[in-house]
């Protein structure tokens, strides 16, 4: 089993989403019970992100990218909320 390249803490789901679909690989959401949801799925949006949200935002969750440009941009919008030319809304 592959190891989170990051977790994200706090994170605002909207803008998550923006950055997400603007991703080019599979993108997982693995939660703290070890499932993995493939995020470039609508439905897996929904189901992984409705036990993780907090008040419209997610609470903690471990993320593993296939992409590396992927991991990147994640890593970015984690660290810093660059949105890398998502939009919002």
């Amino acid at each position: 089993m592959t190891t989170p390249i990051l977790y994200l803490h706090d994170v605002d789901v909207t803008e998550f989403l923006a950055v997400l679909d603007t991703c080019e690989g599979n993108v997982y959401l693995v939660t703290n019970e070890g499932d993995r949801l493939n995020l470039r799925s609508k439905l897996s949006q929904l189901l992984g992100l409705t036990k993780l949200v907090e008040g419209g935002r997610i609470a903690e969750a471990g993320i593993i990218c296939e992409n590396v440009n992927d991991e990147r941009r994640m890593f970015r919008f984690n660290c810093f909320g660059d949105l890398s030319g998502a939009k919002v809304g």
